[in-house]
């Protein structure tokens, strides 16, 4: 006897009642196992930042209250001699910090990238002090920088009785005493994200660079670091976010000193959040904060997606 064999019209239908329910479970627990991830985003963080707001509108002291006083609290901010010194902090330290991180972490990669003998120990070395945290790495750079004790203390001894390396006590230069910690321990991860762009490229690139005699230094300015945009974008995006949280850092180094001369706004926030016990202020500052950065964040996304959707089209 032959085996019965359905029709192909029979068969199809069948095959896709099958497939849709599995497809429908599949969704159900996709949703499921983010359903926790979204709660988490909606109570935690937008939650939050809605309560955050809400006491910046308020007179609130140790506790928050619920009377409503506008934006006198955004007024006495800006009024704060302290609050403006720690923008102006911020704002140098940001722009050091982002640029000296680009640069050397973009030479090394290029360094690596030469297919150097011992490649994979390098790259651990100078990746590494991205694994340590800004309190270990605050505390090893004030020793260095101590005057008495670090690099100042060692040059003295060696006959340069002169040479003066006391930053980190100068109320003009401790802000870059930090720009150098915090330099050498992220360097290594723009450094990865660089080297991973660099490994895309095609090695056809280069062999008509040199076909055509053009200078190694040429391709990679005006070839090369172009096609390194997404690389580049993320690693200021990472950049950035630790520029808005530096507090550990200067807590470790500095405690904000010589006097507030090294004062950054997370540390002004967590002073008079904890320390003076003005809640409504620091949740004003938290705003502030949260405000310049989705104004600067926010256009640079949509600047990266508008050219995402050009490209695909």
């Amino acid at each position: 006897m032959h085996a019965l064999k359905l029709p192909a019209s029979d068969s199809k239908p069948r095959k896709a009642r099958a497939r849709k329910p599995l497809k429908k479970r599949f969704s159900l627990a996709v949703w499921i196992a983010l359903l926790p991830m979204v709660l988490t985003v909606v109570l935690a963080y937008l939650g939050t930042m809605v309560w955050t707001a809400r006491v910046s509108l308020s007179n609130s002291r140790t506790f928050p209250s619920g009377d409503f006083a506008g934006l006198t609290q955004y007024a006495r901010l800006f009024n704060n001699d302290r609050w403006l010194l720690s923008l102006q902090n911020i704002v140098i330290y940001g722009a050091c910090f982002i640029v000296a991180c680009m640069v050397i972490g973009l030479l090394l990669a290029i360094f690596i990238d030469q297919r150097v003998v011992a490649e994979g120990a390098l790259r651990t070395v100078f990746l590494y002090p991205y694994a340590m945290s800004f309190v270990a790495t605050g505390l090893v750079w004030q020793w260095i920088l101590n005057p008495e004790l670090g690099a100042q203390a060692v040059l003295h001894k060696l006959g340069f009785a002169h040479a003066r390396f006391d930053w980190i006590v100068d109320q003009d230069w401790v802000i870059y005493t930090i720009v150098i910690a915090t330099v050498w321990q992220a360097s290594g991860l723009v450094m990865a994200l660089m080297l991973a762009g660099l490994r895309g490229i095609d090695d056809e690139l280069w062999k008509a660079a040199r076909i055509d005699g053009i200078p190694r230094w040429r391709v990679y300015v005006s070839i090369v670091v172009p096609m390194l945009g997404p690389s580049l974008s993320t690693a200021f995006v990472l950049l950035f976010v630790m520029v808005v949280k530096l507090f550990d850092a200067v807590v470790a180094m500095t405690q904000g000193g010589p006097g507030t001369a090294s004062e950054v706004p997370a540390k002004f926030i967590m002073d008079y959040l904890f320390g003076r016990a003005n809640i409504g202020l620091a949740s004003a500052a938290s705003i502030v904060l949260l405000a310049t950065v989705l104004a600067i964040l926010a256009p640079f996304f949509y600047a990266r997606s508008r050219a995402a959707l050009r490209k695909e089209a």
